[in-house]
């Protein structure tokens, strides 16, 4: 376990609402044990200035309310949830679960409660006396004070979430997070597989079916490291493996290598899943952006509107891509591992492939298409240029054929770079 591999293991679990609940609660046991603690330095004359029955008014309060708004709060969650899910596309469910203002906001509620509980038992056990409740006091007003900056952020907070634009806006926060982290750490900080795999390499079979969630690089070239391997990966994060399909090949330069203990740690460190996430997977939040354009433009919602606004923000992420074959790179290279990068045309079509296709006949969504894959096309990076030259040239032709309106086919073609109609004239004669 590398510091970098317990860092990883370690954010996945700060996502996870139960994991702030329960920080939040010893927090609460560390304001009470804190109070204990300063009461023996705060002189008579001020620790004997308010009695136990202001304290208990205030705890009273906290317990009471702190009940019914952690059941609204619940509830309301549940609700922005589901609608969510049916309204945009069920991707996003797992997203809102993981929105930190409204973790952070349950814990601190569920948190104070405890406080006040616990607080009132110890009272009743006469912890806490009557002629010294001055500290108890004073903490507890800043619990009520912590209660009421959290409960203002949640209203404010509420007044947007699950709306369509917040949701669109954290796909792609979250999609520019991974995608800078992936091309800031290329191909996971191991080398880039480009050729054919050596001849005589030993596969390493999947003992499950499942997509790939995550991957830990700097455990698994330590192990490697110490057995004198080379890890070839055979699949990208994200990607679906069968059971008993390769995961990866290793060529081993040491005769007295030990082949199970690298066989343990690739399937220690490849985590497979039923489903695919956020994390170290760029391309899947550009799916989910897609799905969210075309659940926009069925028959039932019919909002082109967020389509176009959908593109818009997929070209923004896409215009962050770089190579990451790149020879200068800065970071150290793992260089026990080999992993396959990005392809741009992948990128490409997982953004824009669904929107296109549903959106064929739409007029304003083709134009705005075309105009984005134009802006791409411009990208320094000869990789996604001829990427986004290439989707644009089929998106156009489909686009033409299945619009039957001479001037809508115009401003289709209008909308496309010349290189691009040209293309697809010449495709056409």
């Amino acid at each position: 376990m590398t510091p970098r591999t317990i860092l990883r293991r370690a954010r996945s679990y700060t996502r996870k609402l139960w994991v702030r609940v329960v920080i939040m609660g010893l927090m609460s046991f560390v304001a009470l044990g804190l109070t204990q603690l300063i009461e023996g330095f705060v002189p008579d004359e001020i620790a004997t200035m308010l009695h136990g029955d202001a304290a208990d008014r205030l705890l009273n309060i906290i317990a009471n309310a702190m009940l019914a708004v952690t059941t609204f709060s619940l509830t309301v969650m549940v609700s922005v949830y589901r609608a969510s899910s049916t309204q945009w596309t069920p991707r996003v469910h797992r997203l809102i679960l993981e929105d930190p203002t409204t973790q952070n906001t349950l814990a601190v509620f569920i948190g104070a409660y405890v406080y006040a509980l616990v607080a009132i038992i110890l009272r009743e056990l006469g912890v806490y006396v009557d002629d010294r409740a001055f500290v108890l006091f004073l903490m507890t007003v800043l619990v009520l004070a912590v209660i009421v900056i959290y409960l203002i952020r949640w209203v404010l907070h509420l007044q947007t979430f699950g709306s369509l634009m917040d949701v669109t806006r954290q796909v792609e926060t979250v999609t520019v997070s991974g995608f800078r982290e992936r091309l800031q750490n290329p191909c996971l900080g191991a080398n880039a597989l480009t050729g054919d795999i050596p001849e005589g390499a030993e596969k390493v079979l999947a003992t499950e079916s499942g997509y790939i969630q995550h991957v830990y690089p700097e455990a698994l070239h330590q192990t490697a490291a110490e057995q004198g391997a080379r890890i070839y990966f055979l699949r990208n994060i994200g990607d679906y493996v069968f059971i008993n399909e390769p995961l990866v090949a290793v060529i081993y330069d040491k005769q007295d290598a030990d082949s199970e203990a690298v066989e343990k740690a690739v399937r220690d460190c490849i985590v497979l899943g039923d489903l695919r996430t956020y994390d170290q997977d760029p391309r899947f939040g550009l799916v989910v952006m897609g799905e969210v354009a075309s659940k926009a433009l069925s028959p039932g919602v019919n909002d082109p509107g967020t389509a176009i606004d959908v593109i818009g923000r997929i070209g923004r992420i896409l215009s962050l891509y770089k190579d990451e074959e790149a020879k200068d790179r800065e970071d150290e290279v793992l260089d026990a591992l080999y992993f396959p990068p990005l392809d741009p045309g992948d990128l490409i079509e997982d953004g824009f492939g669904a929107l296109a296709r549903d959106g064929v006949q739409i007029v304003e969504v083709q134009q705005r298409l075309q105009k984005a894959l134009s802006g791409l096309m411009r990208h320094p990076d000869s990789g996604l240029s001829r990427a986004a030259r290439e989707a644009a040239v089929l998106h156009l032709r489909r686009a033409v054929q299945a619009i039957p309106f001479g001037p809508d086919q115009d401003r289709v073609l209008a909308s496309a770079c010349a290189e691009v109609r040209a293309a697809v004239s010449k495709a056409d004669d």
